[in-house]
């Protein structure tokens, strides 16, 4: 190995402990803001309670399976390719902490940033911002620094890909636990403080009389930080190890460096995405959402060019750094989609809200057609990127597409955990009675923050087509599939059980949060029925917000294993019972129905979300209109379909794709056919 090479290597750990003492210092500049009032802190203090209530439940539970799925992994894969089966294990057990890491990390973070960027308010938008923003990329930088330093310190102590690919097993399945259970957790909470709150008794969204409004404030936190965060590095991980195992496949044509490639050219996009923070200002009567953009383009900018001057000194092939920058353009592609589909001043949002006149079955008609029409953007995006990419490197060039499209990912952390902070900031100011001029500047936070939410879904999304088309892949080199037959009846056997995977997947986790929701409906109910004067508002009578806290976390602790536990086992049955090439199929029908479903249910939820939001800034009647009412039956249909079921099915189909690899040597040992 050259010194060059030698020296690129030890700067990939290196850029990762960069991102993790950035994030700390932002942490620290977080928390020695001012948190306001009494009363503000005192709401601050419920829903943080709430939040680390939930994840220590959640991850007493993940724990043991982790344990569990660890000595497994360590007896039945110990003695493949020579590797030691308390390393296979111990990688798992790595990978699945640092899921947990980054998202616990990321949502202390988002719990403190809140209510100071609640009080910022008072001073203005650009005092508000900032605080907001830089508590999202404590997350952002957080995440992609552990990820990192983890599979780059792995990968050179070992030099094992069989260890990498544990590590990387082992963040997704934590990923997908952490997605369905915040999914299933934040949604209940928010049908509940909708239907009763909003529809039945006409009072405001964060209103402190509404008994599920903390609940709502928690599940914020736990689905779109920490649960988004665990999504978001998972595929980051996934995407490294495919285009390494992929890069020993063609180190013979591109060299050795095609192997480490990935991990450098990740470590440029730390950098890139480091840089891109300074980007990302507003002034006072600024536009949030075009500083985050503005951010995220400065971003893409700066990796391309430290990419290009990269390839251009060392000399390595140009078709590389032109199959890595496809992915990337593909990701800013599915980011506009997605923002022209779900943003509040956009024709199908407009229309959305206009059906909305007619009543509740229109406003769903609307935004469910919308959604499907949404996916054909993203769908030639990925088709395009693929095609280029392949064009330029073959399945190596696929695969560093996704690591390209996934480089920026710090700066797409930052901008989506920013959307629960001020729509978290927004409930706070309500809540403590601050001044309409407040709320005003947290609205205008929030309306950006959703936009922000919808575009890094799009982006999670896409990234996830990309990885688990690298990881199918990386899944035939290791089995020996140079092609698949689909005229064989295993093979299409395979496809139509792994096609139906993703909508049933979709079903459980909508059902778990309907059932859900009824338990919270009903006691929201209960406590405005039974608890004299609360619904008027009397002074010194609260609702018990404890209580909602409760059902939202036992519920959704309750439902979320099985769901993992399927997406786990489903690809091992097929593969020991119809074997490798099944298998296969079984995976390439997922990834197509998995990405359709995504994308239709990611920007279906939003179109409704906004088109509520659209309603309630004054449009078509305003608040407590007919229109407004059947807007918010949409947005509680939508809400399950966007912060649910959308975003798990990326993170199932990734833990699927590395199922099927990690039990690969099992499956050509035993399959029965």
């Amino acid at each position: 190995m050259d010194s060059i090479h030698l020296a690129l290597l030890i700067s990939v750990p290196a850029s990762g402990i960069l991102g993790i003492l950035i994030a700390i210092y932002l942490y620290y500049y977080i928390k020695q803001k001012d948190s306001g009032t009494r009363k503000m802190k005192e709401v601050a203090a419920a829903i943080e309670e709430g939040a680390n209530a939930y994840l220590k439940r959640e991850y007493m539970v993940l724990a043991v399976f982790v344990g569990i799925m660890a000595v497994i992994l360590s007896y039945l894969l110990g003695t493949t390719g020579g590797t030691l089966g308390y390393l296979i294990g111990g990688a798992y057990v790595l990978g699945s902490l640092c899921s947990a890491i980054a998202g616990w990390f990321g949502m202390h973070v988002a719990v403190k940033a809140n209510v100071k960027s609640a009080n910022a308010a008072k001073k203005g938008l650009n005092k508000a911002f900032p605080v907001a923003f830089y508590g999202g990329a404590v997350m952002g930088l957080s995440i992609v620094g552990l990820a990192l330093f983890g599979t780059s310190v792995l990968y050179y102590i070992f030099e094992d890909l069989n260890i990498v690919l544990s590590f990387s097993f082992g963040a997704s399945a934590t990923a997908l636990f952490a997605k369905a259970g915040g999914g299933i957790y934040t949604k209940t909470a928010d049908i509940g403080a909708d239907l009763v709150g909003k529809v039945e008794a006409g009072i405001p969204e964060d209103d402190p009389r509404n008994p599920a409004v903390v609940a709502d404030n928690v599940g914020d936190n736990v689905g779109d930080v920490a649960g988004m965060g665990s999504d978001l590095i998972d595929s980051y991980i996934a995407a490294i190890l495919a285009a390494m195992v992929l890069g020993a496949a063609v180190s013979s044509t591109y060299g050795g460096i095609a192997i480490t490639l990935p991990l450098i050219i990740a470590a440029i996009g730390m950098l890139a995405s480091v840089t891109g923070l300074y980007f990302v200002k507003v002034g006072k009567r600024g536009n949030p959402g075009a500083a985050l953009n503005r951010g995220t383009f400065a971003t893409t900018g700066i990796f391309v060019v430290l990419s290009y001057l990269l390839f251009y000194f060392l000399g390595l092939n140009m078709n590389i750094l032109y199959a890595t920058i496809s992915g990337l353009v593909a990701g800013v592609v599915i980011g506009i989609t997605t923002d022209f589909f779900t943003s509040i001043d956009r024709k199908p949002v407009m229309m959305t809200a206009e059906a909305a006149k007619t009543g509740s079955a229109t406003t769903i008609l609307s935004g469910f057609s919308y959604g499907i029409i949404s996916i054909i953007p993203p769908i030639i995006g990925i088709s395009i990127a693929m095609i280029v990419s392949w064009h330029f490197a073959g399945v190596y060039g696929v695969s560093m597409a996704a690591v390209g499209m996934l480089s920026i990912v710090g700066m797409i952390i930052s901008s989506d955990a920013y959307g629960p902070i001020v729509d978290n900031s927004r409930g706070i100011a309500e809540q403590a009675g601050l001044s309409k001029k407040v709320i005003a500047i947290t609205d205008k936070l929030d309306a950006a923050g959703n936009t922000s939410k919808a575009i890094t879904k799009g982006f999670a999304i896409g990234a996830a087509a990309l990885t688990v088309l690298s990881l199918f892949a990386a899944y035939g080199e290791l089995v020996g599939i140079e092609s698949i037959d689909m005229m064989n009846p295993y093979v299409m056997v395979g496809v139509f059980i792994g096609a139906m995977m993703p909508p049933v997947l979709s079903a459980m986790l909508i059902l778990s949060v309907s059932k859900n929701a009824f338990v919270m409906i009903e006691e929201v109910r209960r406590q405005f029925r039974e608890i004299p004067g609360l619904l008027k508002g009397k002074k010194g009578v609260k609702p018990d917000y404890a209580r909602c806290v409760d059902i939202a976390t036992k519920g959704s602790i309750k439902e979320l294993i099985l769901p993992g536990v399927l997406s786990i086992v489903a690809p091992i049955i097929v593969g020991l019972v119809l074997g490798k090439y099944a298998l296969g199929g079984f995976l390439g029908g997922s990834i197509i129905t998995g990405i359709i479903f995504a994308l239709f249910m990611a920007n279906s939820g939003g179109t409704w979300d906004n088109a509520k939001k659209y309603i309630e800034e004054g449009h078509l009647g305003g608040k407590g209109s007919d229109a407004h009412k059947a807007a918010v039956v949409g947005d509680t249909v939508g809400d399950p379909f966007k912060d649910t079921a959308g975003p798990s099915l990326n993170t199932m189909i990734t833990v699927m794709s590395l199922s099927a690899s990690v039990f690969a040597p099992l499956v050509l040992m035993y399959a029965l056919v």
